[in-house]
């Protein structure tokens, strides 16, 4: 597991505390009942940018705290813990596409804003009901950047689109040639469909941009994973051990031990690969396998955990009252964004020659 210095765990434990005393699973509630467009509270927002959050991984000169990946990490997770509904994950992972371009003048005119919290950015790649980076009709001409992505997280208040095209990744403005649909999802977070019909466009790399964006989307969104599994188990072992059945408490039963023996291994796994994408982000060595290691674990283990706290709370963990299915449902999403836990299993297997 990564071992965090003294800037990272104070981050940490400020991150944990604004979560849970700022936006915990109650203020999800209320976004969800406002109906407002962009899907999360713009005052929560900009409290996190004054905090220094969406520029942690920009560099000081271009208007960041220059934290670094890992540090994002620890933020990410904290917000997982309570459903937080922010846009810093999609921001941060387009903002790290961005870095990776060789245009020095864009990314002083773009990174400012990100890392204050005045521009939403998001990635928008996918064109097909399954996630497929190989599937892309987008193209560009003339400087005009023309297809349709769908399922982007934080389309609708998304200002700035990093867009993957047939010959690399672009970055477009919300503006001319922009169209947005919302999609119901059952997370009930924001999620859209982009039409660019002629948007202007600039280039931030070639087609090797495409496949390292996609890798810094699928180890931040696997922090925020990590953080809901956390919570989960929490919630569901601290029920265990106060719920009375047949005159016993829940968690004295060897079965049910069991299974939360299971989860608390998994979970160990799952923080392992999650905290060594992070590491690899920093390094700079080994990004694509473990981003792939940490989306496929982080999948499968949330699968786990999120289901088990419905189940093992019982009846109530069935009603709209209570949080649990509030995790299920946000897990659903999350397992299918950039990748299923097979997608990347296999293409993990596919980058170690097999």
């Amino acid at each position: 597991m990564a071992v965090l210095n003294d800037e990272q765990v104070m981050l940490r434990d400020m991150a944990r505390e604004w979560a849970d005393n700022e936006s915990p699973v109650t203020e999800f509630r209320k976004v969800r009942k406002s109906g407002a467009t962009e899907k999360f509270d713009p005052e929560k927002w900009r409290a996190q940018a004054e905090m220094g959050w969406a520029g942690v991984i920009i560099p000081e000169e271009q208007g960041g705290v220059g934290m670094g990946w890992l540090a994002l990490g620890v933020v990410l997770e904290q917000l997982g813990r309570t459903l937080a509904a922010s846009p810093l994950a999609t921001t941060a992972s387009a903002a790290g596409a961005i870095l990776l371009s060789d245009d020095a003048a864009l990314k002083g005119e773009v990174l400012p804003r990100i890392a204050s919290g005045e521009a939403i950015a998001t990635l928008a790649v996918n064109e097909g009901p399954r996630f497929d980076p190989s599937r892309c009709e987008t193209r560009v001409e003339g400087g005009k950047l023309t297809g349709a992505k769908m399922f982007v997280a934080e389309g609708d208040a998304a200002t700035l689109f990093v867009v993957s095209a047939q010959d690399g990744l672009y970055l477009v403005k919300d503006g001319e040639g922009v169209t947005k649909s919302s999609r119901a999802m059952v997370d009930f977070r924001s999620h859209a469909d982009i039409r660019f019909d002629g948007a202007p466009a600039r280039k931030l790399g070639g087609t090797e941009l495409i496949a390292a964006a996609i890798d810094r989307a699928a180890i931040a969104v696997s922090a925020e994973m990590l953080g809901m599994a956390e919570a989960a188990f929490e919630q569901t072992n601290d029920y265990l051990k106060t719920r009375t059945q047949f005159g016993q408490k829940l968690s004295t039963f060897q079965a049910l031990q069991h299974r939360m023996a299971k989860m608390f291994t998994e979970l160990q796994l799952m923080r392992s690969t999650v905290e060594g994408g992070f590491e690899a982000l920093d390094r700079g060595v080994g990004v694509d396998q473990a981003a792939s290691l940490a989306k496929a674990v982080a999948s499968e283990t949330l699968h786990l955990v999120s289901r088990e706290m419905v189940q093992l709370h019982g009846g109530i963990g069935m009603t709209e009252e209570h949080d649990a299915g509030f995790y299920m449902k946000r897990a659903q999403v999350l397992e299918t964004m950039g990748g299923t836990a097979s997608f990347h299993r296999d293409r993990f297997a596919r980058l170690n020659g097999y």
